[in-house]
């Protein structure tokens, strides 16, 4: 699929510098050529004159001027004063905007955006899409950010090293930039819920495939999203709410598990697939397989090809590859454990 350009609000100025570079060169073409023509000057002396003039630097003239070259002359130097200040005017808003760097640091995230594959596609940077970014971060996991917001581009551009697209996550074109026919996830976090369906229904038709998580305000609209064709919905004020409650029902388990899923505690829950588990483990127990001696990690719970999810699955649980195991370890017992899986014992 081809990539429609989406053009960053530099590019105005950048068109006007251009402009009046343009416009530099042809007053200059104007004069040597009105020089060479009214005065008989040859290219050299035309050019000598021509730049003289614009710059005012007040040399002597080549030769004696007819009445025709000096009111040419007048009209030189007026034409390069309006040009010189257009000119002057834009270099100091590219000094004074910062248009110099932010053009060369948007284009050293396109360039990093072009070859994203498999990475999460965040819509919407505000509480909860920069919360998704530094978790994805946390994570190792390639992730670029749709945003509209100027003022949240230009914090993004100067204050993180964060991937990022300034457009509108609603609109094709702009999912088109983010590569989203490559991309793993969409997660789209935009402050109204009728934005948030209208990525869902535009991300997944252009990618069937892909997995998209959607944000909700409105409890009437947690199923519009899912018809839309969002995976999963949250709805953070209900998330926190419920938060809040068992806080007060259950602190301590609470606790436990912002240990283990949200802090740095070196201890973590992870999905692992059985597809390439390896031929000595087929159609043998948990408990025949001693995962947790062998590597110290714990099998807390089990998806089944039935996409049943067993918790805290039975030692004599039979795995098959079309398994799915939610292991709780420390890096190195999962690490142990991957190797377990993919080599046997």
């Amino acid at each position: 699929m081809r990539k429609r350009r989406i053009e960053h609000k530099t590019a105005p100025l950048i068109r006007s510098a251009v402009t009046g570079l343009t416009l530099i060169l042809l007053i200059l073409v104007i004069g040597m050529v009105g020089y060479m023509i009214i005065e008989n000057l040859n290219p050299l002396d035309a050019l000598y004159m021509t730049v003289i003039t614009m710059s005012t630097v007040g040399f002597r003239e080549v030769a004696d001027f007819h009445d025709a070259g000096k009111f040419f002359t007048i009209l030189l130097i007026l034409g390069s004063f309006g040009i010189f200040g257009y000119v002057v005017t834009m270099i100091t808003r590219y000094v004074v905007d910062g248009v110099f760097t932010h053009y060369y640091k948007d284009n050293k995230v396109k360039k990093k955006n072009d070859k994203l594959s498999g990475h999460v596609i965040v819509c919407g940077f505000g509480r909860n899409g920069k919360q998704a970014a530094a978790d994805l971060e946390d994570h190792n996991r390639d992730f670029l950010i749709i945003e509209k917001d100027p003022a949240i581009v230009e914090y993004l551009r100067r204050s993180t090293d964060y991937l990022y697209i300034e457009g509108d996550a609603t609109q094709e074109e702009t999912l088109e930039a983010a590569s989203i026919e490559t991309a793993r996830a969409l997660i789209t976090t935009l402050p109204v819920d009728a934005d948030n369906l209208f990525v869902v229904l535009t991300a997944r038709q252009m990618h069937p495939d892909i997995l998209i998580i959607s944000r909700a305000s409105d409890d009437n609209s947690d199923t519009k999203l899912k018809r839309a064709g969002a995976t999963n919905v949250i709805m953070p004020d209900k998330i926190g709410g419920t938060r809040m409650a068992r806080l007060v029902i259950d602190p301590d388990v609470v606790e436990f598990i912002d240990t283990v899923l949200l802090q740095p505690s070196g201890v973590r829950i992870e999905e692992l697939s059985c597809k390439g588990l390896a031929a000595c483990f087929s159609e043998r127990s948990i408990k025949d397989l001693d995962i947790h001696n062998k590597t110290g990690a714990n099998i807390i719970g089990l998806r089944d090809k039935n996409k049943e999810y067993i918790v805290n699955p039975p030692s004599d649980t039979i795995l098959s590859p079309d398994d799915q195991l939610f292991v709780l370890g420390t890096d190195e017992d999962l690490e142990s454990l991957r190797e377990l899986m993919k080599k046997g014992v």
